[in-house]
């Protein structure tokens, strides 16, 4: 009598979820990456409006100006980012003796730096021009840096909290933070008037690419 061939078990629900959101984000990535790059005017469009109509806000609200300068500068800037998931890094390399995680997290944050400066080059979108403007910035338009480095380093440390067993009322404020922070900057970013609404929301589209990506990663080597 012959034994039925075993199948191989199907993989955890949680990791075909990641998997799956990871060809969503792909997919939705590549499209407006598409879209801003041949300049498809519907997008364009919607972006002068959101612009102008910001920028108008800006002009006439200085106070929330000058507020949004100190967010986009110094909380949710770039290095303050990059500074934070060093220190993490650093906390799981000497305190957890996670080495294999801080080394994760390093480079994951780093490829994902160089990933949005290698896009930057790529697309050499231009930053809105303004004849009163009321900041400045760097560097191509899209993705918005700002954004797609608030997403992937806060939505790894709000991960890794989950996975180190923190109390719920932890998870829940990692996850309340990182919300605020991916949002807020780019709200920042738009106001502004150093980015198009799209680079935005490319930066989240990236960044949240970026985490998905690195979950999987670290599910294969530590599942």
């Amino acid at each position: 009598m012959q034994t039925p061939p075993v199948e191989s078990p199907p993989g955890p629900p949680r990791t075909r979820t990641v998997r799956h959101v990871t060809w969503v984000l792909t997919l939705c990535s590549a499209l407006l990456l598409t879209l801003v790059a041949v300049e498809w005017h519907p997008l364009i469009a919607m972006d002068d409006d959101i612009a102008g109509t910001t920028h108008r806000w800006a002009v006439d609200e200085p106070g929330v100006t000058q507020a949004m300068r100190v967010l986009t500068d110094w909380v949710w800037d770039t290095w303050t980012m990059r500074l934070l998931c060093a220190v993490v890094v650093l906390w799981l390399w000497l305190r957890r003796d996670d080495r294999w995680t801080a080394v994760w997290l390093g480079m994951t944050c780093l490829l994902g730096s160089l990933l949005q400066q290698a896009l930057k080059a790529a697309v050499d979108r231009p930053r809105p021009v303004w004849p009163d403007p009321v900041d400045s910035a760097h560097y191509a338009a899209f993705p918005s840096g700002h954004a797609m480095t608030a997403t992937f380093v806060c939505g790894l440390l709000a991960w890794l909290v989950h996975q180190h067993g923190a109390p719920r009322g932890a998870r829940l404020a990692a996850l309340a933070v990182a919300a605020v922070s991916v949002i807020g900057v780019g709200v920042t970013r738009v106001w502004l008037g150093v980015h198009w609404a799209t680079d935005v929301i490319g930066g989240w589209l990236l960044g949240a690419l970026v985490v998905a990506l690195a979950v999987l990663i670290h599910r294969r080597r530590h599942p």
